[in-house]
This record gives structure tokens, sequence and C-alpha cells, in this order.
């Protein structure tokens, strides 16, 4: 069983330095890999304390420089702020440097602040990551990439240095409407999930990409990878306490970010899904979806954690699993506490438990 590690990069506490906030996630990173983690993932964000993390890629490189094993994972590179040939470029780099541990992870983008700073129209989005995706791909495999778009129009141009192996089974798109699915599916690309809700509430969507894939290509669908955020605790009462409060800041981070409240996602070409969503929130109200988000969370004891990650099982059959943290102004020392018990407790018989079902012959819902 695949399990990784998410550092985020926000702030909630002001008095907390940028610098100390870069620093704590990079030690968390490093960290992750004596313990027994399998992947470190970073996000893509721009301008606000929600979270910075202008150039993961670069990071990434870093942590390489720190780590001997594990998977170096974008999460996610968000492809319309970047250049398809630089993104390219930077993950065959890391590539080389880390001995082939680089994992590219890719989205689309959503935050109005992020697209104006970056002077990208927030409605072409769609149009091109369509465009680039199979142009990165490429140029993964073979080193080579072209492009004759209205976007990218890209001249052949042969990438040094080049591709060491294939990046076939470690590409993965942040999805979560059918157009998104649809286009992980045609590029053979798996999909991560930043769960929102308790998975059994998304389980529509991920059995929309596994039927797509078997309607479409000849082998089994990658497993969904899900990401969420967790703290774990030996006292359960203190865990969920904890989780309520700092998934809270982080909640009211996220609408606020992402303007999810706001009535513009209804004239925003691409966006319609979120239009909906934001219309949703409205009616329900930001507290009740912030229970829902709260309880898509993974908090309590090991035993109580143990027992949800079988749960989740049961509902999705294989998946991968990817935690993030530290949010909502979680102290770092916190933080790092949690990701140690979660590694001692409930890691090793998470993964005997796993593998016997695949073992027993269970795939993905």
């Amino acid at each position: 069983m695949h399990i990784g590690v998410n550092l985020g990069f926000g702030r909630f506490d002001t008095s907390v330095s940028e610098r100390d906030i870069v620093k704590g996630e990079t030690e968390l990173a490093v960290l992750s890999e004596p313990l027994g983690y399998d992947s470190i993932w970073a996000v893509e964000h721009h301008f606000t304390d929600y979270s910075f993390m202008p150039d993961n890629l670069q990071w990434l490189s870093y942590v390489a420089a720190k780590t001997e094993r594990i998977g170096l994972g974008t999460g996610a590179v968000i492809l319309p702020w970047n250049d398809p040939l630089r993104v390219a470029e930077k993950l065959l780099l890391l590539d080389n440097l880390s001995d082939g541990r680089a994992i590219f992870g890719m989205g689309r983008g959503v935050a109005r602040v992020e697209f104006e700073g970056l002077r990208i129209p927030v409605g072409e989005s769609r149009e091109r990551i369509d465009e680039m995706v199979p142009m990165i791909i490429q140029a993964l495999e073979t080193g080579f990439i072209e492009g004759n778009g209205p976007y990218y129009a890209q001249p052949l141009r042969q990438l040094k240095p080049g591709p060491i192996r294939t990046f076939a089974d470690r590409m993965y798109t942040v999805a979560g409407s059918e157009d998104s699915i649809i286009a992980a599916v045609k590029n053979r690309v798996s999909v991560m999930s930043f769960i929102l809700r308790p998975v059994d509430k998304l389980i529509d969507t991920f059995d929309i990409y596994n039927k797509l894939w078997r309607e479409t290509w000849d082998d089994e669908p990658q497993p969904i990878c899900i990401n969420a955020n967790m703290y774990c605790h030996e006292d359960g009462d203190l865990a969920k306490a904890r989780m309520y409060e700092y998934l809270g800041n982080f909640w009211h981070q996220n609408v606020e970010h992402y303007e999810f409240l706001g009535g513009h996602f209804a004239s925003q070409k691409g966006y319609e899904r979120y239009a909906e969503k934001a219309k949703s929130l409205r009616e329900r109200g930001v507290e009740k979806a912030g229970q829902d988000y709260a309880d898509a969370a993974l908090s309590g004891t090991p035993e109580q954690l143990i027992a949800k990650l079988a749960w989740i099982q049961d509902i999705l059959g294989q998946y991968e699993l990817v935690v993030a943290p530290c949010f909502g102004g979680m102290p770092h020392a916190m933080a790092e506490e949690s990701l140690r018990l979660f590694a001692e407790k409930v890691m090793p018989t998470a993964r005997s438990a796993y593998d016997a079902r695949v073992a027993a012959g269970e795939k993905a819902r």
C-alpha cells in the first residue's frame, strides 16, 4: 500500500515567519523517509498565506539531495501557469538527479488571484491543459517535445538531460469533474483526489474513471490516490478536538482563497461545476460544509485510523493514500508527533491488512 505525505506550505498564524513555514515543511519532508513513507508531495500556490510554494520542482530537487529512496511528487504542477517545455525539462532534470524518483502530478488551478497574478486568463485553463498534457507526456517518454496548438506552438526540440525510465506509472492528475476524468483516461494518467467529503460520497466520480478506463484500455486502472488531512494522537477526544480546530482554520482559508461563496464561477468558462458547488455551499452554509470536510479527514487514535482506512478500502478496493500532516496553523512539533505516531502504529497494520486483501484478488472498484 502506497502511503505518501503532502506538504501545503500554508500560514494561518502571521506571527510565524514565512521562512519558518518553509523550513518546517521541509523538515517534515526529509523526516518522512526514515519514518517509512513512500513519497513526498508539494503543492503549487502563489501570492497568499493560504499556501506559498511557487516552484515545487525546485523544492523537490532540494529534498532529493537530502534523501535516497522516497518518491518526489508534484501535488500538483498547475499546468496553465507554466510552460510545457519548462515543465518537462524540470521533471527530467529532477528524475536524473534523483535516480528516477520523480512523480508527475498535474492540475488546472482555480483561484482568480493566482491566474490574474500570473497573467493567464482563467477561461483558457481547460484548453491550455488539454493542449499541453500530450506534449509533456511525449517529452517525458521520448526526450523530444513539439506542439502546433494555438497556445504552445513549440518547434521540435530534444530535451537534455533525457529520460532515464518511463513515467507511465507515475503520472497523476487532480480531478473532480467529469471533464477532468475523461482527460485523465484519454492520456492514461492516474487520478488524485483532494477529498472534501467522505469517500462514500465521492464514489460515483471514481466509478466513472474506473469504468471509462476499462472501456478505453485493455488493462486495469491505477488505484485512485486520495489526499486527506491527517492527525493522529493516542487520546481520541484530543485528536478530534485538534482536528476540528486546525482543519476549521484551513477550511475557512480555503473558502476565502478560492472565493467559493462568490458568484463569478457561473460566468467563468470551464468552471461550471464550481458554480454548482458555490451555490450548494451558500445554501448549506460554510459551517455544514466544513463539517463534511472534517468528516473526510483522518483523525483519531491509531486504532481508529486503522479502522477508517479499512472502511475506505471496503468502498474503493485498491487505493493509494497521501496524508497532509500540517494545516490551519498546526504547530510544527504537533504535526511531527502525529506523523511519527501514524508511521509507527498505523502504517504497518494498515499496510498488512491492505496487502492481504490485494493478494486475495481485490482490485480497484
